[in-house]
């Protein structure tokens, strides 16, 4: 036992004085010059390292730098910026003259990718060759210059793509590793916060770097992320996921496939692939198992009234109104690239609204949005909205042609937040046009037209039947059949509808079912919920009395005004007006008959003159 722990402590001796030997024989200085023509041979970049390079001994051996940056050719500001670097180095090699870098570390980094820190090439400035074939200058023959890993830690990322706005990742960790076939594996995590919003991403990824620049993949195993802030869920998205992504160098190809992602509840797979031109040249084809838009999106009645909330919902914390002194239009943002996408969906929610069976195909010629496929199954009904939005101007058209199919009609009512108590299955063919892809601009400044038919309808809060025939008994001999509902139900019902900023014309209205049958015209004012409408209503059941009353009554048709809050309607009936001109009509008829038989006779002659005379 004494012998083995005099060998360990020769050992640590040994291994102690070795250390201790080459920091005092080898000074780290010596590298500077040689890391600096390495970097700039094999890459084209500036290498600065300000301050004395000094040994590190424990637990690794590692050279210390104070400043460093590193320039891209051309650049007006550096790359990187960093208020320490780490080199971990190898012992063994140093014995030998050669420099192995293990693993670079940075401390308090600034990464920028911005316009102002990429390379800048002249134009008769020769192509570097992909691999190093420059001879090496004396002072460094002898030596080989090789890194493994890198790390970075507590560091910001700052990039920017053309003039759009800066986006700063912060609080980054980078751990990347790499063999001798340049195939390794990166390790990132960091955080970005945005007007009022935070994202926190995370992703682990294998890459294959061995033909780059060329072509670079990266298959990245672990993504997740989080968002939380203003204009957003309460819950916020939560998200995790895989996908392959590639880098054509030749064709400026970046593409994903085996996408396979998820956000709260929602699941997306599929591919896509961008071609990063002047224009950047999308196409998506993407397919959803479930997309829950209302677990994404801002709730519809916060984005529509902020001061009221519903009940149950914690209160949706709104972004900022950021003073812009050049505004864009709206949509301007498509002019800028072009694509072709692809969609199906198995389920789609949206505003309470259940959508199954979605499909949908939708191109962009850098403004023009052209959706010529888009539809789903609601219910046991069908929906496609074709239509197109231009945004090549400053001012905006959109054009869309609605098509439903046995959609029951309260479903969207209530999915658009509008007090009306109508139930019943609508199918709709209309052409539709505005400025501006939004339910609440909808409301307000849309114009279009459109012809309605809907089946067993059931409409809350005035029962057309009982309102003429209570009327009724109270001006003429006949009783009604008691009715308690308080619903005007009707098989089937047909309009004519008119859109124009706010105010829907229905005309041309024509109602049947087994106790009554209508014709009317009227008009909904959309913004303020209130209406006026006007009915001709015949009921043609549920009376008892004089059966040629009775039949008179069926064959009558009493106006009805129906107008006022959606909420608090109003009503009035006209049936003393109609009936008495029903018995002015019926005593004439009688006495014209009697004129006719005794035209001879001076009555009867008399009789005619007072008739032609009313």
């Amino acid at each position: 036992m004494r012998r083995l722990l005099t060998t360990l402590m020769i050992l640590l001796v040994v291994i102690i004085a070795g250390l201790s030997a080459l920091v005092l024989l080898v000074n780290p200085n010596d590298f500077r010059a040689y890391m600096v023509r390495q970097v700039e041979t094999r890459s084209g970049y500036q290498l600065q390292l300000d301050g004395a390079l000094r040994w590190h001994v424990w637990p690794q051996l590692s050279i210390l730098s104070g400043r460093m940056s590193l320039t891209a050719p051309g650049a007006s500001e550096p790359l990187v910026r960093a208020d320490n670097m780490r080199l971990d180095v190898a012992l063994l090699p140093l014995l030998s003259h050669q420099l192995q870098v293990r693993q670079v570390m940075l401390k308090g980094a600034v990464i920028q990718l911005t316009p102002q820190t990429e390379a800048v090439r002249g134009q008769d400035a020769p192509v570097v060759p992909k691999e190093n074939t420059l001879p090496e200058v004396a002072e460094d023959r002898g030596w080989s210059f090789d890194i493994a890993k890198l790390k970075v830690a507590d560091s910001v990322l700052v990039f920017q793509h053309d003039s759009d706005e800066l986006v700063t990742v912060r609080d980054i960790r980078l751990q990347m590793e790499q063999d001798e076939h340049h195939k390794g594996t990166m390790e990132f995590a960091g955080r970005v916060n945005r007007d009022q919003r935070d994202m926190a991403l995370s992703f682990t990824a294998d890459i294959d770097g061995s033909d780059y620049p060329h072509t670079l993949s990266a298959n990245l195993t672990q993504l997740n992320w989080q968002l939380q802030g203003a204009d957003l869920p309460s819950q916020g998205i939560t998200g995790q996921g895989s996908l392959l992504a590639s880098w054509q160098e030749e064709s400026k190809t970046l593409g994903f496939s085996k996408l396979n992602l998820a956000a709260n509840d929602s699941a997306v797979t599929g591919e896509a692939h961008v071609v990063l031109a002047d224009r950047p040249e999308w196409a998506l084809d993407l397919q959803f198992d479930k997309l829950n838009l209302d677990n994404l999106l801002t709730p519809a009645s916060a984005a529509t009234n902020n001061s009221v909330n519903q009940q149950g919902q914690s209160p949706v914390k709104q972004r900022p109104v950021i003073a812009d002194g050049n505004p864009q239009p709206d949509y301007s943002g498509l002019r800028g690239f072009t694509a072709a996408i692809k969609l199906k969906a198995n389920q789609i929610l949206w505003r309470g609204m259940n959508f199954s069976q979605v499909s949908g195909l939708l191109s962009n010629q850098s403004g023009l949005l052209t959706i010529a496929e888009l539809q789903g199954r609601l219910g046991d009904g069908q929906i496609s909205l074709p239509g197109m939005l231009d945004a090549r101007q400053n001012e905006v058209q959109a054009e869309f042609q609605p098509k439903l199919d046995n959609v029951e009609i309260s479903t969207i009512l209530k999915a658009f937040d509008y007090p009306i108590q109508l139930t019943g299955t609508m199918t709709l063919a209309g052409d539709f046009s505005g400025s501006k892809i939004d339910a609440d601009d909808f409301r307000r400044n849309w114009q279009g037209e459109g012809h309605v038919e809907m089946l067993n309808t059931r409409a809350e809060g005035l029962n057309f039947q009982q309102l003429v025939q209570q009327a009724v008994e109270r001006s003429a001999n006949v009783q009604a059949k008691e009715n308690y509902e308080t619903a005007t139900r009707l098989d089937k019902l047909a309009t004519d509808l008119q859109l124009n900023n706010g105010v829907l014309t229905l005309s041309n209205m024509d109602g049947q079912s087994a106790l009554l049958a209508l014709t009317g015209q009227g008009s909904l004012d959309l913004v303020k919920e209130q209406g006026d409408m006007r009915f001709n209503v015949r009921v043609t059941e549920g009376w008892k009395g004089d059966s040629k009353l009775v039949e008179m009554l069926k064959q009558t048709a009493i106006p009805l005004r129906v107008y006022g809050p959606w909420q608090t309607l109003n009503y009035s009936l006209q049936v003393d007006q109609v009936l008495r001109k029903q018995l002015q009509d019926e005593m004439k008829r009688r006495l014209n008959d009697w004129a006719d038989k005794n035209k001879e006779s001076q009555s009867g002659k008399d009789v005619k003159k007072l008739l032609d005379k009313l």
